[in-house]
């Protein structure tokens, strides 16, 4: 299964230990992690800006996740009506990346009532790849 973890999820799992670091060793062990140009932008910004990692730090990750499955920036949104106009960007990388389950824990994004692919929190992605193991 291709899983495309949003960048919230990625922060999580990379900075804390529970569920979403699980979850990512789990995708990266047993499935195929997907993820864009979008999603790296954004995870440098948050880790630079909010967290004050150190850039080799940050390019280190980077680099790893560069190794999965990395789709383009999308030309264009979905036009799904979201709060976040962000994450129509990163919406729309997921269906460019072919993903076949979005994993965030945005509630902004999970209340999308017409997602162009299932959509779940880390929680949900957890149960839903453990029992189908």
């Amino acid at each position: 299964m291709r899983v495309f973890l949003d960048t919230n999820v990625l922060v999580s799992a990379l900075l804390a230990r529970g569920l979403c670091a699980d979850l990512l060793r789990l995708v990266l062990s047993q499935h195929t992690l997907v993820t864009s140009e979008v999603v790296l932008a954004e995870l440098r910004d948050v880790l630079g800006r909010k967290v004050r990692m150190p850039p080799q730090q940050i390019e280190a990750i980077v680099a790893f996740l560069r190794d999965q499955p990395v789709a383009q920036k999308p030309a264009t949104i979905l036009q799904l009506g979201l709060v976040d106009a962000d994450d129509e960007w990163v919406l729309a990388s997921a269906v460019l990346a072919e993903a076949d389950l979005f994993v965030t824990g945005d509630h902004g994004v999970l209340a999308c009532t017409n997602p162009p692919l299932p959509l779940c929190n880390p929680r949900g992605c957890w149960e839903h790849l453990r029992s189908a193991g």
